[in-house]
């Protein structure tokens, strides 16, 4: 892991610019002057559009949530998929440890769920034993990932299977993979090379930062120690963020780079203004975001004050930008949008989710108004769950033909 005090000081300020929720919202709020402006080759913004999106977010938002006790967007909730309490049966595995290793197991386990967490696929079921029940997609892989948790399938210590380590990450097997997620000719899960190949370098990461992992068994869940000892409460969410970032930056595969650093969930859209080093790349970190959300739960759990919670980005994935779009907010410019598969390269994708990130913003901002709350009484990280992304996924039921997002993503089960 190249250490950014190692770089000329103009790189590290980019880097480090590109790594705050502050440039994704810059660089996209670029975007979405021009479009606004009609100055965009793939899309435009009808704002007229906006009061009618919030309004159906705020009936699925008091349809789920009638008292509008709406908990964080976080890999939690799938944990919770079928009615099923398997935080409380994590819990009760845990019933002998300590507060601070109780959290340092759920972020092994919230880690690498979220990593795993790109698109499953529209054909892929999991099955799980003890209920009997199928589920599919973001709760599918949610369920399987907890199981394989559970069964120490990234452990490296059958003494200690509630963990995931280093070890036990590297040398995670295809079989055990394929096994840990039902996965068969008939029941294909997509990115599955992706997928395994992200834990093998996810194992590689944590030896390679100490300071953040530990380094006698370094494991994701060390992050928590790294928080309590160079943070002073209240916790800031972005602080979370920045060491995610630091953390995991390397694991992505075919990134963008700036002096051999890897940028992570950082890409090309050559509608920015060519200003020098960086000046064209648009930083989005979903995963890493949606990995920031997961966590802030577990140190909750310890009696940490997170502040800050707006200062995270809506998440730029299908189900949110699909509400976008099947909302009228983003109006494609021409109909091929619909017809091809893209790859999250593509200008056309890095365009969709750069404006997704605006639209989420001026949607929380709308619903907040109609229904007379602060960011505070709810934040994005509620508006996300409670929310635009069920909303995006309900209007996906309405229109399609299996609840499919309106543009097709050629997945490497590492972005979406």
């Amino acid at each position: 892991m190249i250490g950014l005090e190692q770089l000329p000081p103009t790189e590290q300020t980019v880097i480090q610019y590109l790594r705050s929720t502050q440039a994704i919202r810059d660089r996209c709020g670029t975007l979405f002057n021009l479009a606004t402006q009609d100055q965009l080759d793939h899309f435009r913004c009808d704002l007229t559009q906006l009061d009618s999106a919030a309004d159906y977010v705020i009936r699925v938002m008091q349809a789920n949530y009638p008292d509008l006790n709406v908990p964080f967007h976080s890999r939690w909730r799938h944990f919770e998929a079928g009615g099923v309490a398997r935080s409380a049966i994590l819990d009760r595995l845990l019933t002998d440890a300590t507060p601070l290793e109780r959290a340092k197991a759920k972020f092994d386990l919230a880690i690498t769920s979220v990593l795993l967490d790109a698109g499953a696929g529209a054909d892929w079921r999991y099955r799980e034993a003890e209920t009997g029940q199928d589920f599919q997609r973001s709760e599918g892989l949610a369920v399987a990932s907890f199981h394989l948790f559970t069964s120490g399938g990234f452990s490296s210590d059958p003494a200690h299977p509630l963990q995931a380590d280093a070890i036990g990450l590297q040398n995670l097997s295809e079989s055990q993979f394929a096994a840990g997620f039902q996965i068969s000719a008939d029941n294909p899960l997509v990115g599955v090379e992706g997928r395994l190949a992200l834990m093998h370098q996810l194992g590689n990461a944590l030896h390679q930062a100490p300071s953040l992992f530990g380094t006698e068994t370094p494991r994701p869940g060390n992050l928590v120690d790294y928080l309590l000892q160079t943070s002073q409460p209240p916790l800031s969410a972005h602080r979370v963020f920045e060491a995610v970032l630091a953390g995991f930056s390397e694991i992505w595969a075919g990134r963008q780079t700036i002096a051999g650093v890897n940028l992570g969930d950082v890409w090309i859209h050559p509608a920015l203004p060519d200003r020098g080093i960086g000046s064209q790349l648009v930083p989005f970190h979903k995963l890493s975001q949606w990995l920031t959300y997961s966590l802030l739960e577990p140190l909750q759990e310890l009696g940490i004050l997170i502040t800050d919670l707006d200062q995270l980005t809506g998440l730029p994935e299908y189900r949110n930008g699909g509400l976008c779009l099947d909302c009228g907010l983003l109006q494609p410019k021409h109909e091929t949008i619909f017809k091809t598969a893209y790859s999250p390269d593509s200008e056309v994708i890095v365009e969709w989710r750069a404006l997704t990130v605006i639209l989420l913003d001026r949607i929380a901002d709308c619903i907040r108004t109609t229904l007379n709350l602060d960011q505070q009484s709810l934040p994005l990280a509620k508006v996300l769950e409670g929310g635009t992304w069920a909303a995006g996924r309900q209007i996906a039921k309405e229109k399609r033909s299996g609840g499919i997002p309106p543009i097709q993503i050629v997945s490497d089960g590492t972005v979406f």
